[in-house]
């Protein structure tokens, strides 16, 4: 196995050059920006570099910016003085100021409000900032070190992100290739997971067959490492010990096919365009799924079934009394609405049971102008 005291696992030949720039980089006070789709071990990076450092004595400050609201950002990054506002009881050292010396890794970066990276961007070139409610500069000395699983060359384009904030942060950039791109990582991931879950848990495992490890390794992992970690460790609990085979494989993966995934790649296509493709591809799934309830009908009856009865259901958006589409952003309007009942108007909750982040639904609460009873 081959497995690292800071955390990296792997001997794929992207592993060995991202390796290599972190013992080049952790050195210096360079900031650096760790690009990758989610999951797949930005903050793991993050912390090896800090390790490496001349900081590392210091503390690493890490810091989702998606999951803080855009009302509080400000106050949570640069802390903010008492009475700053409406329940400001008391001063308050923000993330800066408790990394001084040390390192601040800034998670999702691309998910900062043009605010807010204009205050980032002014600690970055100068490392002064200033608390909510004070008028007096403060200096601080951090490393940065910021991630992000979007296209901030797109969010530039888009509007959404600073140009110059994103020519200062692109000067070192540690992009982390998906699991699917390294799949000869995959089998020292598995076992380092089973080791560290049997550790833990003081269970015996009989481990996985070939077969079983052979799925594992061409499998797709859309959730990357962090999906393969959670799958490892549910599978051995579960199961408590005993040897996992495919058919256990299986059963905790969703698709283990090759050829016939179907899960959702990142493109440059507009937001409409993907989920029109998604609603497409939806109606594509449930018209094969009633095929097939066809076919086993037909299997169990031994008589035949008229397929024109079942596949009507997909020309009666032609007729005069098909029931009315729904608009996408209604469903999501709903959909938030709900969830905050359920959660009782808890927003971090509500966030997590929606999949997305805690920005985006006070943004779309905003959007959707969903009253907060």
């Amino acid at each position: 196995m081959n497995s690292r005291p800071n955390g990296i696992i792997g001997s794929s030949v992207e592993i060995m050059e991202i390796l290599s720039v972190v013992q080049q980089v952790a050195p210096t006070n360079i900031t650096i920006l760790i690009t990758g789709e989610s999951g797949t071990g930005k903050e793991i990076i993050a912390k090896a570099i800090h390790q490496q450092s001349k900081r590392s004595t210091k503390p690493m400050i890490s810091v989702n910016a998606g999951a803080i609201p855009e009302g509080i950002i400000e106050s949570e990054l640069f802390g903010h003085e008492k009475g700053a506002f409406t329940g400001a009881g008391d001063t308050r050292k923000g993330y800066f100021e408790l990394a001084d010396g040390g390192t601040i890794f800034l998670d999702e970066i691309g998910e900062l409000p043009i605010g807010t990276q204009v205050k980032f961007l002014r600690v970055l070139e100068s490392g002064e900032y200033m608390r909510v409610g004070s008028a007096t500069p403060r200096k601080v000395d951090v490393r940065i070190i910021a991630a992000t699983n979007k296209d901030l060359e797109s969010e530039v384009r888009d509007g959404n992100f600073r140009t110059d904030l994103f020519f200062r942060l692109r000067s070192i950039n540690i992009k982390i290739p998906p699991l699917r791109e390294r799949r000869e990582d995959i089998l020292l991931l598995i076992d380092e997971f089973a080791s560290q879950t049997c550790e833990k848990n003081n269970i015996t495992f009989r481990g996985f067959t070939d077969g079983a490890r052979e799925i594992f390794k061409n499998y797709r992992w859309p959730g990357n490492v962090r999906e393969l970690r959670n799958v490892v460790e549910s599978m051995l609990v579960i199961e408590r010990g005993r040897q996992i085979d495919i058919t256990d494989v299986k059963k905790y993966l969703k698709d283990t096919s090759e050829e016939n995934r179907n899960l959702p790649v990142y493109t440059h296509k507009s937001l409409e365009e993907a989920e029109r493709e998604l609603i497409l591809r939806a109606l594509l799934e449930m018209k094969s799924d009633i095929m097939e309830i066809k076919h086993v009908l037909q299997r169990g009856n031994g008589s035949k079934i008229d397929s024109h009865i079942i596949e009507a259901s997909f020309d009666t958006a032609n007729s005069d009394d098909a029931a009315p589409v729904e608009p996408v952003n209604e469903i999501e309007r709903r959909a938030i609405i709900n969830a905050l009942e359920r959660f009782k108007g808890n927003r971090r909750m509500a966030s997590r049971a929606l999949n997305i982040s805690e920005r985006t639904l006070y943004r779309k609460i905003k959007e959707y102008r969903v009253s907060m009873r």
